[in-house]
């Protein structure tokens, strides 16, 4: 009898081992963070909460698979280096690139953009090719892949690309010919000029177009590589549904 209660006695406390070291590794879990920027109209701050075509389409993920998070909008650098080091780290707009593509789990695209590099109509730009773009000052976001993509091709920041960490800080650089050029995705272009008061068909050039940069599913949702395999699992799920039942067709008809 005692050898058999010293076993139940060894077998308990295994399984409290057991147990215990489940709950820490809970724990150590890091609660979920969902980080964006200010790039509107996809994803942007109004009224004191994030809105925006973006951010109503993660929403919707989150209410279809049952998660409740808060979103966290910040300078671009600063999300994009969150979701790379951390754990449990959801990020979008994100394009994604070649460059990404082994650096995030993606989720799948959740909005559209085409990307340009636009001049004033007042002062306006010839580019037959982005060879042309050389010597010219072209407004830039910290990071973001329109800022990447021209450093990839040899464009240099402080020299040639002047960086800002918001979007609306480049339209007014533009205006006031702190720099002659500006790389944008389209739909922020023309919200950020109508929101100031003017027509972009009569402000904006079209100088170049940047295909590469450009599709009809160019921006997504995307997990550190850190997080739980189970999560991302979850997220793709989410999105597929949105897709499947109407709900993300319907956000996009109210945005685009």
């Amino acid at each position: 009898m005692a050898w058999q209660l010293n076993r139940l006695l060894m077998f308990g406390v295994l399984m409290l081992l057991v147990a215990g070291g489940s709950a820490l590794a809970i724990a150590a879990e890091p609660p979920l963070r969902i980080v964006t920027e200010e790039l509107p109209p996809y994803n942007m701050t109004q009224g004191g909460r994030v809105t925006g075509m973006s951010t109503e389409v993660v929403e919707a993920v989150l209410k279809e698979i049952g998660v409740e998070a808060s979103i966290q909008p910040m300078p671009w650098a600063r999300a994009y280096e969150l979701a790379l080091n951390e754990s449990n780290v959801l990020i979008y707009s994100i394009v994604r690139t070649p460059a990404r593509e082994s650096l995030f789990q993606w989720i799948g695209a959740i909005a559209p953009t085409q990307w340009y590099i636009y001049s004033l109509a007042e002062r306006p730009v010839k580019l037959n090719s982005l060879a042309d773009a050389h010597g010219h000052q072209i407004a830039t976001v910290n990071q973001d892949v329109g800022e990447q993509y021209l450093v990839s091709k040899g464009f240099r920041i402080g020299e040639e690309l002047q960086s800002s960490t918001k979007y609306e800080h480049n339209y007014r650089k533009l205006k006031v010919d702190h720099v002659e050029l500006w790389i944008s995705n389209e739909l922020n272009a023309l919200y950020l000029t109508r929101q100031n008061g003017e027509d972009p068909e009569k402000v904006l050039i079209q100088s170049l177009a940047l295909p590469e940069l450009s599709s009809a599913d160019g921006l997504n949702m995307a997990f550190s590589r850190k997080t739980p395999p189970q999560t991302v699992e979850k997220f793709r799920a989410g999105l597929e549904a949105i897709r499947r039942n109407g709900v993300y067709d319907a956000i996009a008809r109210k945005w685009l």
